[in-house]
């Protein structure tokens, strides 16, 4: 007996996960979000992270994050992971919200918050 098999391809989806993201020194933080584009959310945000070190010392760049990062050093920063959403729109969205409430002091773009 022979059965014949048929391949089923699937939809990829198009609402990946994104992150939302705290960089914290002190009492000063940013935060961000960012697509999951590794294999795990904690690789996600670490290579997120290594972007914005590698912009603060490669880019004269003026925003505050950057700055921050140029006059304390990359050591006297910790990240952390705030959430994790499905869709883009969605993750702005709440990005948004946390920005609204916790007003985070080293965020250059605050407009519509």
């Amino acid at each position: 007996m022979c059965m014949d098999k048929k391949t089923v391809t699937r939809k990829r989806r198009s609402d990946r996960t994104h992150v939302i993201y705290m960089i914290a020194s002190g009492d000063d933080y940013y935060i961000g979000v960012t697509a999951k584009t590794e294999s795990t959310v904690n690789k996600s945000v670490q290579v997120r992270f290594n972007k914005h070190v590698y912009r603060a010392r490669s880019e004269a760049k003026s925003w505050k994050l950057y700055e921050a990062m140029r006059a304390r050093g990359v050591e006297a920063f910790d990240l952390y992971i705030l959430d994790t959403v499905r869709g883009k729109a969605d993750a702005h969205k709440r990005e948004r919200e946390l920005i609204r409430e916790y007003k985070p002091s080293l965020n250059t773009d605050m407009r519509g918050m």
